[in-house]
């Protein structure tokens, strides 16, 4: 006989925390204040005992929200414009609604914004949710979707992501063997960024592959943005630091990097060369034209919500989709005009 899951009751919670209905209650709404240790064990009884507030479980079985959450650290810069452009058309081709929510400048308690009880599933962008939360969610079988982001090794939860390390590694290859780059500086994206740390692996393989060796001087932040990336490259060659090529990480910093070494009358390509990541649309614009990676990022989003839109029928979704990316040769890394994107 198939057995049936017991849900967790709000008296069973407060069995569990030795404490009244009543209470279990008010840590819930968060209305009238609890002592921060009742409310702890309260919480921690919630956790262990997967309880769902009866609206949210209502909602799960009916699944009637038909609302796709979407959950970002940031909405900024040149790169989530073209995710968002994915994710909205492959949604409403779903005929679901999106519901966007950003974590940036937001304390944790405040992520709960959006989950199982306003949306059907959650598509999350990478270091947007805390690993808790995740496990939460996880835990209550509710569909995710995760966005350049790998989850932990005991999650089973679908990843969307690109070749971030094989892009990188062509990049700094191409400077490498086609212009003779040697000091060439990494710029890395936010802490704790995925995209970020495969390229700079990708990044490190070319170096090695060249017997160029490794200088730590020349990895720096510049967080993917322009900003951040200017007053960096501005810093470095204030210290002196000698370089002939920046990879810049992504396209934002790529225009800090042109507007620093503008700044300082260094001309690009021939004293510093430089490339981005993404191919976003400005970057064929700026003069000179930037070298890129033309990375799939609406595709990403559309891929995220085909296999959430699986989970939400019930069907099995891919573990692992990692798309293809591909060299896009312009004008700053030192190439003539009429050599042809590859």
């Amino acid at each position: 006989m198939k057995k049936t899951r017991k849900y967790a009751t709000i008296s069973d919670v407060a069995e569990h925390a030795g404490v009244s209905i009543a209470t279990v209650s008010r840590v819930l709404t968060g209305n009238t204040p609890v002592i921060e240790e009742t409310a702890e064990r309260v919480r921690a009884a919630i956790a262990e005992l997967r309880f769902v507030p009866r609206t949210a479980a209502r909602t799960l079985a009916s699944r009637k929200t038909n609302t796709i959450g979407l959950i970002l650290s940031e909405i900024g810069g040149a790169f989530f414009p073209h995710l968002l452009k994915g994710i909205e058309a492959e949604v409403r081709t779903a005929g679901y609604e999106l519901l966007i929510h950003s974590t940036q400048g937001v304390r944790q308690h405040q992520h709960r914004a959006v989950g199982e009880h306003n949306t059907d599933g959650l598509l999350v962008f990478t270091s947007s949710l805390e690993l808790d939360e995740l496990k939460r969610l996880h835990s209550m079988n509710f569909p995710l979707v995760l966005m350049h982001q790998t989850p932990p090794a005991d999650l089973n939860i679908p990843v969307i992501t690109i070749e971030n390390k094989d892009g990188a590694e062509m990049l700094v290859s191409h400077l490498i063997e086609k212009h003779g780059r040697r000091r060439i500086v990494y710029m890395q994206g936010p802490e704790g960024h995925e995209d970020s740390q495969w390229r700079e692996r990708g990044y490190r393989e070319a170096l090695e592959k060249h017997n160029i060796p490794f200088d730590p001087s020349l990895v720096v932040k510049g967080e993917f943005d322009e900003e951040q990336a200017s007053s960096t490259m501005q810093q470095m060659i204030a210290d002196g630091i000698e370089f002939d090529a920046v990879f810049a990480g992504d396209d934002d910093a790529a225009m800090g990097v042109y507007r620093a070494l503008k700044l300082t009358s260094r001309i690009i390509p021939d004293d510093v060369a430089v490339v981005g990541f993404d191919d976003i649309q400005f970057a064929r614009y700026i003069s000179p034209a930037l070298t890129t990676i033309r990375a799939p990022i609406e595709e990403v989003g559309r891929e995220a919500v085909r296999q959430l839109i699986h989970l939400l029928n019930g069907q099995q979704a891919q573990s692992l989709v990692l798309m293809r990316t591909e060299l896009v040769i312009r004008r700053s890394c030192g190439c003539a005009l009429s050599d042809h994107h590859q």
